[in-house]
């Protein structure tokens, strides 16, 4: 074998000799690298402490961030703290200790039968991530199922909502305001019957409102404030539904009936108003003839009693004096004149003969 191979197994060969110390580093003795006297006992230790620490956090995670619109429950060895947690950062004791993070934000709880959306766990989803459940079926007071829309908003109240959790669980949700909006619901609209629903919607929605909010703050400690409720749609049988279709068709004629009749009425009233009006023209202008008439008559006889009046004895004599006179001047003019008298006529009249060239002319009184 060759010298320098001789030489490799000798320094390879175990030695009796004890270890060299470790100052001197020319010796053929092998040392272990990591050896704790190397790097003294107690800082080997913190090292293993602390890398334990990083690794229990990073494993058991003894933490936990409550966001805002929670609320933290703490829970220890089964018995869960009256105090809840606010947003931030809380640290718990693995094992021993528990944080449950609880929404006390408001949500909305639907119930419809239109665009249903099943979630993986058989329930179903409404928009913007909200449950929701299908309509109410109920029945009215004749005993006819009829479906109700509702959207219940409500929220946990947030002080005590680790009681809250303790005595209704995490499905406290079903069992607060689930049963009792179904209940109510079944008690509101099994006193009316169908064909009324529309008509009594605003009635309705008010008593479902009222008293589910009874029912809710009726419940020891309040775990639950309900926010509104509000009627969605009234969803009637086929055969109601056609029935009420009906009357309103027969009350929208009968509306158009009266409105027809009311216009022939006032039309009625318009021509009765413009005969009266022709009438009562008619009777002033007759009225006011016959008075011009009156007026006429007592002028004219008020004239004659006036003349009446004026006509004395000596001026019939006078009268009678000029109209002799007259005739004599006649009688000059024509000579064949012819005299005649009338009956009880107390002047003569002459009447000439046409032949004659001269001028007929009649005196008279």
């Amino acid at each position: 074998m060759p010298a320098d191979m001789n030489d490799y197994f000798k320094k390879r060969k175990p030695s009796n000799e004890p270890p060299k110390e470790s100052g001197n580093r020319g010796g053929g003795g092998f040392e272990p690298p990591f050896n704790a006297g190397n790097f003294g006992g107690k800082g080997f230790s913190s090292l293993v402490v602390i890398a334990a620490i990083v690794i229990g956090l990073f494993l058991l995670k003894p933490f936990t961030i409550i966001n805002s619109g929670e609320v933290g429950i703490k829970v220890r060895t089964g018995k869960f703290q009256e105090q809840p947690l606010g947003p931030g950062l809380h640290f718990y004791i693995p094992i021993f200790e528990k944080i449950i993070p609880v929404n006390v934000r408001v949500k909305m709880i639907t119930y419809s039968n239109s665009h249903k959306q099943v979630l993986a766990d058989g329930s179903l989803r409404y928009e913007g991530g909200l449950r929701r459940n299908p309509a109410i079926r109920v029945m009215d007071s004749r005993g006819l199922y009829v479906d109700i829309d509702l959207a219940v908003q409500y929220h946990l109240r947030p002080e005590s909502a680790p009681k809250t959790i303790a005595n209704w669980g995490t499905a406290w949700e079903d069992k607060i305001i689930n049963t009792k909006v179904r209940e109510i619901v079944r008690d509101v609209i099994g006193k009316y019957p169908a064909e009324l629903l529309p008509q009594k919607r605003q009635e309705i929605a008010k008593e479902i409102q009222e008293n589910l909010r009874k029912r809710v703050e009726a419940i020891p400690g309040t775990p639950v404030v309900l926010d509104s409720v509000e009627l969605r749609n009234i969803q009637l049988p086929t055969k109601i539904q056609e029935k009420i279709e009906e009357l309103q068709a027969e009350k929208q004629n009968v509306m158009i009936a009266e409105q027809q009749k009311e216009r022939a009425k006032r039309e009625a009233e318009r021509k009765a108003e413009i005969a009266r009006g022709e009438a009562e023209k008619k009777r002033i202008e007759a009225q006011g003839h016959a008075d011009k008439i009156t007026i006429e008559a007592n002028a004219q006889a008020k004239a004659n009693r006036l003349i009446s009046d004026s006509l004395t004895d000596r001026l019939l004599q006078l009268k009678q004096i000029e109209t002799q006179n007259r005739f004599n001047e006649a009688l000059k003019v024509n000579k064949d004149a012819k005299i005649f008298l009338t009956p009880g006529g107390a002047v003569p009249n002459i009447w000439i003969d046409s032949k004659d060239k001269q001028k007929t002319s009649t005196l008279s009184n």
